[in-house]
């Protein structure tokens, strides 16, 4: 939903189970704040959700910037995006 800068997950009913909020400046999206409804938590929408928001992030060739919390430490157990995170992101090694 960009007019609300988020991206939401619904079940079949359409009921929203979760969203990822987001800052878009230019070229750089800034991931600010996850949120799963506790009526689908342990369900894998979050990681989901993550996987979505930074596969439509490599697709429209943007930088992230991992402000959220649960995004950062899901990104830490799914390496593969560090060439798309914003350089003062990326966990050295």
């Amino acid at each position: 939903m960009p007019e609300r800068e988020r991206f939401e997950a619904r079940n079949e009913t359409g009921t929203t189970a979760g969203f990822v909020t987001y800052q878009l400046t230019g070229n750089i999206i800034a991931y600010t704040h996850t949120k799963v409804d506790p009526n689908f938590e342990g369900k894998g929408v979050g990681s989901t959700l993550a996987r979505a928001v930074m596969d439509d992030a490599r697709a429209k060739r943007r930088t992230v910037v991992p402000i959220c919390p649960f995004l950062s430490g899901w990104l830490e157990k799914h390496p593969g995006y560090e060439d798309i995170l914003a350089p003062s992101t990326r966990k050295v090694r």
